[in-house]
C-alpha cells in the first residue's frame, strides 16, 4: 500500500513538472527573464557602467611657457586617466568648466620654472568640478598622483635628493589591477538570480488564480508538498541555468577571477536561490493578481538587490537605520559571498555566516509560504 502510495505519488509529481515545464516553455517571457535578461544585464553593466575614470577631460592652463611647464603637462598626456587641453588663460579653462567641457583643470603659474628650480617644488592649483563628489574626488587624487610622479621624476634627474619622512609603497590586495568590472559583475549575478527566483515565481500561483486553473488543482489528489515541488523545482532549474550562464560570462567574456572554489559557489547559490524562490512563492500565494505579484516583487527583491545589498552603493556609507534595514535581505549576503569568492577566495569567516544567515532566510520564507498555502487549501 505505501509501495502504491509513493508510486502514485511520483507520478503526480511528475506530471506536475511537465504541466510547469509545458507553461514555461509556451510563455515565452520567462525564457527571456531566466537567460536573455541576465546576458542583456551583463554586457550593460560590463561594457557600459563603469566606477573607473578614465580619459577624463583636464584643462591646463600655462601662464609663462617654458621646458618645464610644456613637460609637466606632457606627463597628463601620457596617463590613460587624462584627455587633456591646453589653455592660456584661466577665464578660458573657467569658462570651458561652466560650459561641462573639462571636469577640471590645472594651473601652472608663471613663476613654476624659477620656484622648482630654486625649491625644489612648485605648487600648482587644481579646480575641480564638484558636482559629483565622487568624480571631483578621483580626478583629485588623479592629479596629484600624476603631480607627485612629475616632481619625482624631475628632481631625480636633476640629481636632487628627495627628503621624505615617509615613503609610502601602497599595495592593493584582491583587485589589483582596479577594475571595476571585477567588482561589479560578481554584483549583478545576484541580481540576475533575484530575476529569475523571485519575479518569476511571484507570478507562478497568482498567473492560476488569475486564469481559475488553481481550484481544479486543489480538488485532485496531490499534496501539498507536490504542488510545492511541481512549482518551484523548475524555476530552480531555469535559475541554476542562468546563474551558470551568468559565471561564464564573468569569467571567460570579462575575465573576472574566480579565487574560489566552484562548490562552494555552486552551494551559496543554491542557498540564495531557495531564499528568492521562497520569498518569490510567498508573494504569489498573497497576492491574486498578477500586476500586484509582479510589483511586490519588484519592491521587495530586485530593487533591494539594486541599492541595499552592496552591489552598487557601499553599505557602510549608509545612515545607521538603512544599514539595519539590509539585514533584513538576501541579497546583501549574497553579494558578500561572491565578492569574496570571485576576489578573495575562501575565506570562510565571511563565508559561514552569511551563508547561515541564507539558509535561515530560505528556511522562513519557504516555511511561511507552505503554511499559508495550506491554510488557503482549508
Amino acid at each position: 500500500m505505501n509501495t502504491a502510495a509513493r508510486t502514485g505519488g511520483g507520478r503526480r509529481l511528475l506530471g506536475l513538472l511537465r504541466k510547469e515545464w509545458l507553461q514555461i516553455l509556451r510563455d515565452p517571457s520567462s525564457i527571456a527573464i531566466a537567460f536573455v535578461l541576465p546576458v542583456a544585464l551583463l554586457l550593460l553593466f560590463g561594457y557600459g557602467v563603469s566606477l573607473d575614470s578614465k580619459h577624463v577631460p583636464v584643462g591646463i592652463v600655462i601662464e609663462q611657457p617654458g621646458a618645464e611647464a610644456a613637460s609637466f603637462a606632457a606627463a597628463f598626456g601620457d596617463s590613460p586617466y587624462f584627455a587633456p587641453r591646453l589653455y592660456d588663460t584661466r577665464q578660458a579653462a573657467r569658462a570651458a568648466l561652466r560650459a561641462h567641457e573639462l571636469d577640471g583643470f590645472v594651473v601652472v603659474p608663471a613663476d613654476f620654472a624659477h620656484r622648482l628650480k630654486g625649491e625644489g617644488a612648485a605648487p600648482i592649483q587644481v579646480i575641480v568640478n564638484g558636482v559629483n563628489a565622487n568624480s571631483g574626488r578621483l580626478l583629485a587624487a588623479y592629479v596629484q598622483g600624476a603631480w607627485s610622479t612629475w616632481l619625482a621624476r624631475e628632481l631625480a634627474a636633476r640629481q636632487v635628493p628627495i627628503h621624505e619622512p615617509v615613503a609610502a609603497e601602497p599595495r592593493i590586495w584582491f583587485n589589483p589591477q582596479v577594475r571595476s568590472q571585477n567588482y561589479l559583475v560578481p554584483g549583478l549575478l545576484v541580481v540576475n538570480m533575484t530575476l529569475v527566483g523571485a519575479l518569476l515565481t511571484a507570478l507562478v500561483f497568482a498567473r492560476e488564480w488569475e486564469r481559475g486553473t488553481l481550484e481544479a488543482l486543489m480538488v485532485t489528489p496531490v499534496s501539498l508538498r507536490e504542488i510545492l515541488l511541481g512549482k518551484l523545482l523548475p524555476y530552480f532549474a531555469l535559475g541554476i541555468g542562468g546563474m551558470a550562464l551568468s559565471v561564464l560570462m564573468a569569467l571567460y567574456l570579462f575575465e573576472v577571477p574566480l579565487r574560489g572554489s566552484l562548490w562552494v559557489l555552486v552551494a551559496c547559490s543554491t542557498l540564495f536561490l531557495l531564499a528568492a524562490l521562497g520569498m518569490g512563492l510567498l508573494i504569489s500565494i498573497v497576492a491574486r493578481s498578477q500586476f500586484v505579484a509582479g510589483m511586490f516583487a519588484l519592491l521587495a527583491t530586485f530593487l533591494p538587490a539594486f541599492l541595499l545589498s552592496g552591489f552598487l552603493f557601499d553599505i557602510d556609507s549608509m545612515p545607521a537605520v538603512v544599514q539595519a534595514i539590509t539585514y533584513l535581505f538576501a541579497a546583501r549576503y549574497f553579494v558578500a559571498i561572491l565578492q569574496t569568492l570571485f576576489l578573495a577566495g575562501d575565506v570562510w569567516g565571511v563565508i559561514l555566516p552569511n551563508a547561515a544567515a541564507l539558509a535561515a532566510i530560505a528556511a522562513f520564507f519557504l516555511g511561511l509560504s507552505r503554511r499559508l498555502l495550506h491554510k488557503r487549501i482549508e
